[in-house]
């Protein structure tokens, strides 16, 4: 089921990289082709000509879009080694339930970060803090949100972490304060080479967001 894997990538992105780390989990070996999203390439709306967004994997010619969509995508075609997903149907719901937590609060909340001010802002922060403080209580005691491994919920929200010093900065919070375990969850993801070599460095990422903001705020 190998055969030719392409990635439409964008570098900060955090769902592009959950592609990222999934092809790197299964040892899949792919071209990346880096998009410019102020002028997206005609493969792109091509290939996503509904949302004309990344990421977007082409295999054997053929496009799956969304992150999570891709990840899921990539766990039933190679399965053969590092499964992402549950195999007991009830963790697999449990799973994308967190997964979709992840996408629909958390990503929200972070936005409101780094690209609105004032009293916006703030609402923003205190959405942010508490989308954590609620994947922290999910996170409990375990090494992973799964359990023992690395995994599927894991996978989808770690990418934010690379944005994390752009949050603390421009939203002037401190997120080990509030959320230790969270950090000490990511650290250990880190140790895994898959995502160590994904993830950006958090200074470059805070450097393209200071220059994106810019797009949204008027300092």
């Amino acid at each position: 089921m190998a055969g030719e894997v392409v990635l439409l990538d964008f570098w900060p992105s955090m769902f592009a990289m959950r592609v990222r780390i999934a092809l790197a989990e299964k040892g899949i070996r792919y071209e990346s082709k880096e998009e410019d999203l102020s002028n997206k390439s005609p493969l792109l709306l091509e290939m996503n000509p509904i949302n004309k967004q990344i990421p977007v994997l082409i295999h054997n010619g053929k496009p799956v879009c969304e992150s999570l969509i891709i990840v899921q995508y990539i766990d039933e075609v190679w399965n053969d080694k590092s499964p992402l997903l549950p195999s007991d149907p009830y963790q697999r719901a449990q799973a994308r339930f967190w997964a979709d937590f992840v996408d629909n609060k958390v990503s929200g909340a972070a936005k409101k970060v780094w690209s609105t001010k004032g009293e916006e802002q703030e609402a923003g922060k205190k959405e942010f803090l508490e989308a954590l403080k609620t994947m922290e209580g999910e996170l409990g005691d375990k090494p992973y949100f799964g359990g023992e491994t690395f995994g599927y919920v894991d996978l989808s929200f770690i990418t934010f972490y690379s944005w994390f010093h752009a949050y603390e900065v421009l939203g002037n919070i401190n997120i080990e304060a509030e959320c230790p375990k969270i950090i000490t969850w990511a650290k250990r993801c880190m140790q895994k080479e898959a995502v160590a070599k994904t993830l950006p460095d958090q200074k470059k990422v805070y450097e393209f967001v200071v220059q994106l903001r810019k797009m949204f705020v008027s300092e």
